[in-house]
């Protein structure tokens, strides 16, 4: 057998030797300014903050790979700025809040929270030429008790939408956000995941892995029905993509379970207990880097119910050593193994990825559409069209 023979035979067998360099999608993966599908999630508004956490002392932010700084002017309005100062480029964090806007610390040029330069202390008359200059910033807006920022181009800022499955407030609920990796990890241990969106993203549109991971991998992480493989279709909707997944309980009934995923990064995902009817929540999986996103949650709770906190086996995330991650790995521990971008390059898709492949291919099509100068799905510039109607929930019948 001549060398090249043998190096052949050597590959038909399957050995690592020789593989093509991976790569991943960079395509969906590269959310920063001028990118593709930087510029698809930028005409979307996007939450950034818990709104009663903001306040007069400005704060960093970082979303969509550009930094930019956060606050609350003292007559209460939200502002979101481009941190360098446009005089002389010292950052705004260290600035002072005041009625009017935030002042930089350096020379004083005080800006309001869309930008405009009001007073320039160390020129003549306060600056006879400051309404020619503008502080960059983008527009902020407030529901569910959170704040929401728009990104990309003013000719194309939608309207804030609604979904109504969040405005049927019963008495005795309340809307509760929270930000942070709880999504991933049970808890707030981190504030920012290490590793790309799409990880997440594609987590939504995977019904099997509950089935696997959460349930006959790491015993029953949520509900103990999980372990029942179930019955699975996926279809598009006006802007997202749904499952069904129909499980046959040993009590005579069934329960389907719908989950939705909404352009870009959207989530509505019913109880993991499997509590009957509609879900309760949203979420959002927002990038902060090409490798790093952050994770917001808004849902309905009693009054008296506090900050939303999963426990697996009785702990949460934060709690487990790193032998107890690696006998009973969760979303985390999956996730976080596929790298800080996953290598699609090396991906195997199967039939029961078909979800994961319809929201890929919407991503593709719609940042094919933005590039083209066209509206993405999902947003609405009416108020009498701005309102998303989810489908997801557990629905239980009698077989």
């Amino acid at each position: 057998m001549n060398e090249m023979t043998r190096s052949n035979s050597l590959r038909d067998e399957g050995t690592a030797y020789g593989r093509a360099k991976p790569h991943s999608n960079k395509l969906l993966t590269e959310i920063g300014p001028r990118t593709p599908c930087g510029e698809l999630m930028r005409r979307y508004w996007h939450p950034v903050a818990i709104a009663e956490e903001v306040t007069a002392t400005p704060r960093k932010l970082r979303i969509l790979g550009e930094d930019l700084v956060l606050f609350r002017d003292r007559k209460g309005r939200p502002g979101l700025l481009y941190p360098r100062c446009m005089h002389r480029g010292t950052t705004l964090y260290y600035g002072k809040v005041e009625d009017e806007g935030i002042r930089c610390c350096y020379h004083g040029w005080l800006f309001d929270v869309e930008g405009h330069c009001l007073e320039q202390p160390c020129e003549p008359d306060g600056g006879v030429h400051r309404d020619k200059v503008r502080q960059p910033w983008y527009p902020v807006e407030e529901r569910y008790g959170l704040l929401f920022a728009y990104m990309g181009p003013p000719a194309k800022r939608p309207v804030l939408p609604r979904y109504d499955h969040l405005e049927d407030l019963e008495p005795g609920e309340r809307l509760i956000a929270t930000i942070g990796g709880f999504g991933a990890t049970g808890d707030a241990s981190f504030d920012v995941l290490p590793y790309s969106w799409l990880h997440m993203n594609d987590n939504i549109m995977d019904p099997f892995h509950v089935q696997v991971l959460h349930s006959t991998f790491s015993g029953a992480q949520f509900a103990p029905d999980f372990r029942l493989m179930p019955k699975v279709d996926f279809f598009y909707t006006e802007s997202g993509v749904c499952y069904t997944a129909v499980r046959e309980l040993e009590d005579g009934q069934e329960v389907d379970r719908i989950s939705s995923w909404l352009m870009p990064n959207i989530m509505s995902v019913p109880s993991i207990h499997l509590a009957p009817g509609r879900s309760r929540g949203i979420s959002w999986v927002v990038p902060v880097d090409d490798d790093k996103y952050y994770q917001v949650m808004i849902a309905k709770a009693s009054q008296d119910g506090g900050r939303f906190e999963l426990k697996i086996n009785g702990t949460t995330w934060g709690e487990k050593s790193e032998e107890e991650r690696q006998r009973f790995p969760s979303d985390f521990e999956a996730q976080v193994g596929q790298g800080p971008i996953s290598l699609h390059s090396e991906e195997h898709l199967a039939t029961s990825d078909r979800g994961i492949a319809m929201q890929r291919r919407m991503l593709e099509q719609q940042i094919a559409i933005v590039a083209q100068g066209g509206d993405p799905l999902g947003v609405a510039f009416d108020e009498d069209k701005a309102t998303v109607a989810v489908r997801s929930g557990n629905f239980y019948r009698r077989i």
